[in-house]
């Protein structure tokens, strides 16, 4: 875990602190993304505040898995992914220096921001915390609610502007890599979901893939545009299992014994329908597999093959 220790190691108590309010991703989907950003100043309170969530979020990070469409993380783990394999330098360039015209000198440069980004500055290292923003920084937020504390026994109102920032980061960057704590967050700022579209497109492309179907109509129709069946029509593609005669074969051959309800023609391919296209986004992804030990059939999430 390079990165994980790389972090570890930065001294955060004594990193210059720099917070970006973030808005975007503009422009087509399938666009490279546009950001536009603003730069605030901050109490030693709020860098002390950044600084503790930095801290805080590097030590309960016990495993680093690697990302994937289907890969997920819990409270303990974090995802690993390459920062070149996303939009990321996009967002780095918008936010890379500290300039007067892009300092915040108004509060409406702060609202609606989507994200903020604080910087963690130790010598020539860049490290990134980056959370997307709750509803308070939402000018209809700040509109329909009064802002009160409590002090003295009483509660008294406070009209100055309310932003929140949050105990967590969705992802941290450094150097080349990106550590993810919420994986939605990630593909949402970074526009991930728009790369996984134009892979869909590259594999209803594929000559190899349109092969092994009667008619992909009624699959494509039921991958669509839900961000799930994308993910999982993206890791079909990166598997390729469909691209191996072998594992065709077999599944052929044993298909009902793992109940699944599949169809073939006589040439052996599949017959796509509505009521099939589960089946078959579940066998091309090899996600139902038998226990050597109890011998029962599980569905799984995500497959990591063992070298024995």
């Amino acid at each position: 875990m390079p990165i994980l220790a790389d972090l570890r190691a930065l001294n955060v108590e004594g990193a210059e602190v720099a917070l970006w309010t973030v808005r975007g991703p503009r422009g087509a989907a399938n666009a490279v993304p546009i950001y536009s950003g603003r730069w605030v100043e901050t109490t030693d309170g709020v860098d002390e505040a950044l600084k503790a969530t930095l801290s805080s979020d590097l030590e309960r990070i016990e495993e680093v898995l690697d990302y994937g469409l289907l890969a997920q993380n819990n409270e303990a783990s974090a995802l690993l992914v390459q920062a070149d394999e996303t939009h990321l330098a996009h967002l780095l360039e918008e936010i890379v220096a500290e300039t007067v015209l892009k300092k915040a000198v108004q509060v409406r440069h702060l609202q609606n921001a989507k994200f903020y980004v604080a910087k963690f500055i130790v010598g020539q290292q860049i490290a990134y915390g980056i959370r997307k923003t709750d509803p308070t920084w939402k000018t209809r937020k700040a509109r329909s609610v009064r802002n009160v504390f409590f002090q003295d026994e009483r509660l008294a109102i406070d009209d100055r502007p309310h932003f929140e920032l949050s105990r967590t980061f969705d992802f941290i960057v450094l150097g080349g890599e990106i550590l993810i704590l919420n994986k939605r967050a990630f593909e949402s700022i970074l526009r991930h979901k728009a790369a996984q579209r134009e892979d869909f497109q590259e594999l209803q492309a594929e000559a190899e893939f349109h092969a092994i179907f009667v008619n992909v109509a009624p699959l494509v129709g039921y991958i669509g545009d839900n961000k799930i069946q994308l993910r999982r029509a993206c890791a079909i593609r990166a598997k390729g299992h469909y691209r191996d005669e072998a594992f065709m074969e077999r599944l052929r051959e044993t298909h009902a014994e793992y109940g699944f309800a599949l169809q073939f023609d006589d040439d052996g391919k599949i017959i796509a329908t509505p009521e099939t296209c589960a089946d078959i986004m579940k066998a091309l992804l090899d996600h139902r597999l038998r226990s050597g030990f109890s011998t029962l059939i599980y569905d799984v999430q995500d497959t990591t093959p063992v070298n024995i």
